[in-house]
């Protein structure tokens, strides 16, 4: 597999504060990374700065031999970055077909193919985004990615807040993007156990640095690592 993604000594924040310090990871293409940490450890400042919604103060962001660190948000996803943020930023005002067809790119993922992924958008296509229950708005947010037909798909806690039955049906379709698709993507969850069995690679942030870098396989199968790095137990 040929690299994908570098971030090299990347230090970000907001303003003058700088909450991410000396950051390196790396990722291939086709791979999935679950990114975790407690709380205020900086994920969401991380995927942030991926999408180029933070002020970068150091270092480098390579997407395919690409610098992204000199881009523009919008260029950034024209380069291959799709981005489900936390407050999931659809178009409340148009219908669920308006929010997939107005950032559409040729490509595999069409609107049809995320309809079909999550019926329960089909059936709601003619719905404004006001009109969805919280779990169809994050489909429709995580559709709304799909379709622009990106290289890395960025997730910031994706499962958050949703109920049961909505977290199983999300999971399975992450784990179709991820394994059966082979989109590479990086995935922040409180979860572990959740994003660690369809991760290949994981990354726990402690304080803004990499406190732990290596296999997803192997820090789900490793409890009191986890609970050493996260404070959760299996």
């Amino acid at each position: 597999m040929s690299e994908l993604l570098r971030v090299d000594n990347l230090s970000a924040g907001y303003g003058q504060a700088v909450v991410l310090s000396g950051i390196s990871l790396s990722l291939d293409e086709g791979q999935t990374l679950a990114l975790l940490g407690r709380n205020g450890t900086g994920k969401t400042t991380l995927i942030n700065t991926l999408a180029g919604a933070t002020r970068q103060h150091g270092g480098s962001i390579m997407l395919g031999g690409r610098a992204l660190h000199t881009l523009a948000p919008y260029e950034r996803a024209a380069a291959g970055i799709g981005w489900v943020p936390q407050e999931r930023n659809i178009f409340k005002s148009l219908t669920v077909h308006e929010n997939l067809t107005a950032v559409a790119r040729p490509g595999k993922w069409t609107p049809n193919s995320v309809y079909a992924m999550f019926e329960r958008l089909a059936e709601r296509k003619g719905n404004l985004g006001t009109q969805l229950s919280g779990g169809e708005q994050q489909m429709l947010a995580v559709g709304r990615a799909l379709v622009i037909n990106p290289r890395l798909l960025l997730l910031d806690e994706p499962l958050e807040g949703l109920a049961p039955i909505i977290v199983e049906e999300l999971l399975r379709a992450l784990r179709r993007i991820t394994r059966e698709e082979g989109l590479s993507a990086i995935i922040v969850e409180q979860h572990p156990q959740a994003v660690l069995a369809i991760s290949d690679r994981a990354v726990v942030l402690d304080r803004g640095s990499v406190a732990h870098a290596g296999s997803a396989q192997a820090l789900q199968q490793n409890p009191p690592l986890l609970e050493q790095l996260l404070g959760v137990s299996r």
